[in-house]
């Protein structure tokens, strides 16, 4: 299969740049040298770092190792390891091995190419490591795990290359952590070193650069041509959007309809729920049976790796997807996307568009499906963001000391190691530029004792001083241990899913196993299925026909982009800009204006209003739902506290009810004073989160292992082990080094604490409280999505007549 990435208009290629057999090859295509490969060619003659910035279609993995594939077209390359490419997923990892073996065979170059992920035979990583190919393709966990083995510095001396694939999307995370150290490591065994960044349209290209670089290097930053802009409508059917939902199921009917229309199409989601609903649902009205497939991260490898199979080779027409595809992969001939849902940031729209017509000179084509009317906004104000390349800011972190204690521990598996020497090495990667000394021996002294609480106790000694003041592993086993637990995505605590006693089809988390019984039924992988039997490890089901249950996974959904929250604010204060909408999402806003207030961008609007026997406080937030969350939960505390007698809360990207037995009558009392402080630690000490974020690092630093090599522990067992080791170290080291961390941890994932601080700001001086007599039409989509009232048989005039007349605001 061709590499289509590197398709470009059809010219000759007789190019200076290129060797003649790379030219030659070229020419067959009828395919040019692009301007930024061409550049690539020239950065890699100087020996310089490289961020290579450029759309989809652009060609970037075939710039990012043409350095390599011209150095071995122009003579008999040496034998050894010469170029990693790090893969954020092994889906992309095996797709960017079988494209860049088109090039390699058919102009006849002497190089070979391999993967290495976890799904990699261990005789074949045993092979590699002693007869290395020449371009190994890999994950930041694998390549992590490369570094591990004694013999690693012989490996990788005569590297060259290291290409950082999707690098926008590594770099804010902690797997972006194990990438950073990696490649520290890497740099120190190979001086020469070249690291390549390959990124799709970003908002900020030069911190990007100053994260791939060396601390104190440079990486130059190259942009590629710029092809077609991208062709996004919105779906409405028949011209009107609902109140209420999230995912865009209702259109389905129209969607199978597009399905028809076109060669191959991918429906993305945003959570592994909504793809088995979605899938569902189309199926539902597959009335032609075309083949459809479903792809996430909780079904098995051979489920996932028969989807791709089948997408690639034209088998399929249309595959319902969450983000496990849509990182740069190329397969089949996808020529339209649907997003069904709002896509939540117009850089992930751009990607996920992307995946349609997947070269530069055609442009791509997608689809949104908004759920309700709330999501119609967000979705307008995405593509006008896609339009003017206003894209999220990157949202870089100083890197996580949990990953830095898994790193130490890696390379003592490798040899002993020098403090020193590698406290100087950790501070050339960016994240951890940084980083004092205080902090780092701290981290020595979490891998070689366990901290103070835990020091008497042997199973948490992993490392240990050498004569020369060295560390080394404190026994050999600990190595295979290490390598058996490495990794920095920590799951829920998950169960298999077979069919009968043998196929695995997949995993669910273990706390919505734990509400089935025997005879009950759930979708899942595109089925359904019922419980036969179950045991601590997995759920042993039959195909059955009952109406089922959908699982559904910790995570949630993803926040509303800053940059789109603005963009909805300034729609709904600027009534020009309503005719680009259907008539009833126009009325909607009409009536809105008419019988309360628009939310400004300036200003915080906040409704009270009674209905059926309740008080009800509603706040238009637009800070997205982990903010709104967080200030729900403090809000009701001091509801609570103020004898309002809250009895609870729903929170939405967009707007946040609260409803309570008695009324609010002046909510600027409700954020007086520092809600951020004392009053959010209480509330996350109160919540089982910390306790679950305490967790993941405990795991990730390998404190807690998840379990012995062949032997994984049950996920009980290990929930129940890093309870055990929470409990010691609040009662007798709460200034322990993992604390601190969970405490991180579980502020940015519950409460987006910038959001938040930004939204209390606007609460505190510019809050506009506007007190009603009914429900206003801006609160109908929130109130449905609580639940309290019921969608089903209830038309739009009825909903419409719950709005009261039009009110004065009041000072607040």
């Amino acid at each position: 299969m061709a590499p289509r990435a590197g398709r470009g208009q059809r010219q000759p290629a007789d190019d200076p740049g290129l060797p003649p057999a790379l030219a030659a090859w070229f020419a067959r295509r009828g395919w040019r040298l692009r301007r930024h490969q061409r550049e690539m060619l020239a950065a890699a003659r100087e020996g310089a770092h490289v961020l290579l910035v450029a759309p989809t279609g652009a060609g970037k993995t075939l710039a990012g190792f043409l350095p390599v594939l011209a150095e071995a077209a122009r003579g008999e390359p040496r034998p050894g390891l010469k170029a990693i490419h790090v893969s954020p997923l092994k889906a992309l990892a095996h797709d960017i091995a079988r494209n860049l073996l088109t090039p390699v065979t058919e102009a006849g170059l002497p190089l070979r190419v391999e993967t290495r992920t976890g799904d990699t035979p261990q005789a074949a990583r045993q092979r590699q490591r002693a007869d290395p190919p020449d371009i190994l393709v890999t994950t930041p966990e694998s390549l992590s795990l490369l570094l591990t083995w004694p013999d690693t510095g012989h490996l990788v001396a005569g590297l060259e290359t290291v290409v950082v694939d999707e690098i926008h999307e590594l770099a804010p995370t902690k797997r972006g952590d194990l990438v950073a150290l990696a490649l520290a490591r890497l740099q120190a065994l190979a001086p020469k070193l070249r690291r390549v960044g390959l990124s799709a349209t970003v908002a900020e290209p030069l911190a990007l650069a100053r994260w791939l670089a060396p601390v104190g290097g440079d990486a130059r930053i190259l942009e590629g041509e710029e092809g077609p802009a991208p062709i996004i409508h919105i779906l409405v059917p028949g011209g009107r959007i609902p109140w209420s939902g999230h995912n865009g199921r209702h259109a389905a009917a129209e969607v199978m309809r597009l399905i028809e229309a076109h060669r191959q199409t991918v429906v993305f989601v945003n959570t592994r729920a909504v793809a088995e609903l979605v899938f569902r649902d189309l199926w539902a009205v597959n009335d032609r049976a075309l083949p459809i497939g479903i792809h996430h991260g909780s079904l098995s490898r051979e489920a996932r790796t028969r989807c791709e199979a089948a997408l690639a080779q034209g088998r399929l027409r249309a595959v319902v997807a969450t983000s496990s595809l849509d990182l740069g992969i190329d397969w089949g001939d996808v020529d339209l996307v649907v997003q069904m849902g709002a896509p939540k940031g117009a850089a992930r729209l751009i990607q996920r568009t992307g995946r349609a017509n997947h070269r530069l000179e055609e442009p791509s084509r997608a689809i949104i499906v908004p759920g309700n009317r709330f999501e119609y906004l967000e979705a307008l104000a995405a593509v006008e963001a896609v339009a003017d390349r206003d894209l999220e800011p990157l949202r870089l972190r100083p890197g996580g000391l949990d990953v830095l204690a898994q790193h130490v521990t890696g390379l003592t598996a490798a040899g002993p190691v020098a403090p020193d020497a590698l406290f100087a090495e950790v501070r050339t990667a960016s994240p951890y530029a940084g980083l004092d000394r205080r902090d780092f021996d701290r981290v020595i002294d979490l891998v070689a004792t366990g901290g103070y609480a835990l020091r008497a106790y042997e199973r948490f000694r992993r490392i240990v001083p050498t004569r020369d003041g060295r560390l080394r592993l404190a026994h050999p086993r600990l190595a295979a241990r290490h390598r058996a637990n490495a990794g920095v995505i920590v799951e829920a605590p998950a169960v298999e899913v077979r069919l009968g006693r043998g196929r695995k089809l997949g995993t669910v988390e273990e706390w919505f196993a734990s509400q089935l019984r025997p005879g009950d039924s759930f979708a899942f992988a595109g089925i359904n299925l019922e419980v036969t039997g179950m045991d601590e490890r997995a759920l042993f089901t039959r195909l059955s026909r009952k109406p089922p249950a959908i699982p559904t996974y910790v995570g949630g959904r993803m926040p509303l982009a800053t940059n789109l929250a603005e963009r909805v604010r300034s729609m709904l204060a600027d009534p020009a800009t309503w005719t680009r909408m259907p008539p009833d999402v126009q009325e909607w806003l009409e009536l809105q204006r008419h019988r309360s207030v628009l939310p400004s961008p300036d200003r915080l609007l906040v409704e009270t209003f009674p209905r059926a026997g309740l008080h009800y406080l509603v706040l238009y937030g637009f800070e997205g739902r982990n903010a709104h969350q967080a200030l729900g939960m403090l809000l009701t505390q001091r509801m609570e506290r103020a004898g309002r007698k809250p009895l609870g809360f729903v929170a939405s990207d967009y707007a946040l009810a609260v409803w309570s037995l008695c009324a609010v009558e002046r909510p600027a009392d409700l954020f007086a004073g520092d809600i951020v402080g004392e009053e959010l630690k209480s509330w996350i000490e109160a919540t089982p989160f910390l306790r679950r974020a305490f967790r993941d690092v405990a795991v990730i630093s390998g404190l807690v292992p998840r379990g012995e090599p062949g032997r994984p522990k049950a996920a009980r067992a290990l929930v129940v082990s890093t309870d055990l080791v929470f409990e010691v170290l609040r009662r007798h080291e709460p200034g322990h080094l993992l604390l601190e961390e969970a405490w991180t941890e579980a502020r940015r994932r519950l409460t987006d604490v910038e959001r938040l601080a930004a939204l209390l700001e606007r609460a505190r001086a510019r809050l506009l409280f506007v007190p009603l007599t009914r429900p206003s039409p801006l609160s109908l989509p929130v109130l449905l999505e609580a639940g309290r009232e019921q969608v089903p048989g209830v038309d739009e005039d009825e909903l419409l007549a719950a709005v009261g007349e039009p009110p004065r605001p009041v000072p607040a």
